[in-house]
């Protein structure tokens, strides 16, 4: 007898984010493509993101706290991934330089979550009050 196959599915604060990140990516470039901008991608991607996901979660009934929290999780990832790629490669790092960049990494990836947690309760709300009229 075949047992049936176990799909794992993410979860609906999950998805919500997923799709949040990657909606943002295209403004965020646009936005760093600016002249004197001094935004980054992955600064970019956090805040508009987790907004994107607020707005997401609320049009589809979940809670925009989650959805935004992991979005800021997501695009943390991200910010820490772009200055690997861009920087990481191009300069030599003496012991003192990669305790740092572990330690700034550690704290990027704890603070961006909650900047997550804001702008998708903001984009939540704004979903809310644009709904409601």
């Amino acid at each position: 007898m075949m047992l049936p196959l176990r799909v794992r599915t993410l979860s609906t604060a999950w998805g919500f984010a997923l799709i949040g990140a990657l909606a943002s990516l295209p403004v965020a470039a646009v936005i760093n493509w600016l002249p004197n901008s001094e935004a980054t991608i992955g600064g970019g991607t956090m805040t508009i993101g987790a907004f994107i996901a607020g707005v997401i979660a609320v049009i589809r009934s979940a809670d925009p706290d989650a959805a935004g929290l992991r979005a800021g999780f997501l695009d943390g990832v991200l910010a820490v991934l772009t200055f690997i790629v861009t920087v990481g490669t191009a300069v030599a790092w003496p012991l003192s330089r990669v305790v740092f960049f572990v330690f700034a990494s550690g704290l990027i990836l704890c603070v961006a979550p909650i900047f997550g947690l804001g702008f998708g309760r903001v984009g939540g709300w704004v979903a809310n009050t644009v709904a409601s009229r």
